[in-house]
């Protein structure tokens, strides 16, 4: 039985996680609850750990996941803020924490290596993609329609992939932005298959 401290612990991660697409640091705990030092936040999810309602997974941040998905096919996959020339997933070291995810829900397969984006600007709009939120996409080749991270011509942009005779694209879904042709190159880096959201409060 949890006491009722715990029992607010384990519905703030849940809220967070859902609202957040990750779990919330040590030093976010201390701050909802007001907690001296994030020791304090950190004692308290041994607790819930102790009581089985929680796992953490060692040498990870906000390493903290619920046990029925740990059931599931579940993976890390990294988040960047902008992908640099050359990115694999294999070659995470610029990431800026990770997401953890359901492999089935995103209809992706165990071999699969996605990674997630956080979006900036306003050049997707038209199909509900805004500033901050993070997309889902896995390395694969495109096909036509599809939402794509590409390197066009030193540039790394988040566009939608199409073709017109032979020659590939990208278009923007915002009627401000032009259609891009590549000059010399065009590689695809990652196929979008999803998208969280951050929930702001507002």
């Amino acid at each position: 039985m949890l006491t009722e401290r715990q029992q607010e612990l384990l519905d703030f991660l849940r809220v967070y996680q859902r609202q957040q697409g990750v779990m919330p640091s040590t030093r976010d705990i201390q701050l909802h609850f007001g907690f001296a030092s994030q020791t304090a936040a950190m004692s308290h999810l041994k607790a819930l750990e102790r009581k089985g309602v929680i796992r953490r997974l060692a040498g990870k941040a906000r390493a903290v996941v619920f046990p029925e998905v740990m059931e599931r096919e579940t993976v890390d996959i990294p988040i960047f803020g902008l992908i640099p020339a050359g990115f694999t997933a294999d070659n995470p070291e610029h990431s800026d924490g990770n997401l953890t995810l359901d492999l089935r829900t995103m209809g992706l397969s165990p071999r699969s290596k996605p990674f997630a984006l956080k979006v900036r600007g306003d050049s997707m709009t038209g199909a509900h993609i805004v500033q901050g939120d993070y997309v889902i996409l896995e390395q694969r080749d495109p096909r036509p329609k599809d939402i794509v991270a590409a390197l066009m011509d030193g540039e790394t942009t988040l566009k939608r992939y199409l073709v017109d005779n032979g020659q590939p694209f990208l278009r923007a879904e915002n009627p401000s932005y032009p259609d891009l042709i590549p000059a010399r190159e065009l590689m695809i880096q990652g196929v979008m298959v999803g998208l969280f959201r951050p929930y702001n409060g507002r």
